[in-house]
């Protein structure tokens, strides 16, 4: 006879994981406010230029580029972490 009790705790699980719906997967995001402001040296009351995001996005994971515009640090260091923010800021817009 075959014991079953491992794969009932794996049944439970997949039903779990069924139930969210995916339409609105936004709501369950951690967002941390202002932490893309913080990594640019752009305090939160000014905008971020879409120029600066589109440049960032644009640059291998690695690279150090020079800001395009006037506001924040003038050279920024293209991180992982920092390219998912750049993605997340640009969809969201």
């Amino acid at each position: 006879m075959k014991d079953l009790s491992g794969q009932h705790k794996y049944i439970k699980m997949a039903k779990k994981r069924t139930k969210r719906n995916p339409k609105r997967w936004i709501q369950g995001v951690k967002i941390k406010k202002g932490a893309l402001h913080r990594q640019l040296g752009i305090p939160t009351t000014v905008d971020i230029p879409v120029s600066l995001l589109r440049k960032i996005k644009a640059t291998p994971t690695g690279r150090t580029i020079s800001n395009p515009t006037k506001k924040g640090k003038r050279r920024i260091a293209v991180t992982t972490l920092l390219k998912r923010r750049v993605v997340f800021a640009l969809n969201v817009r």
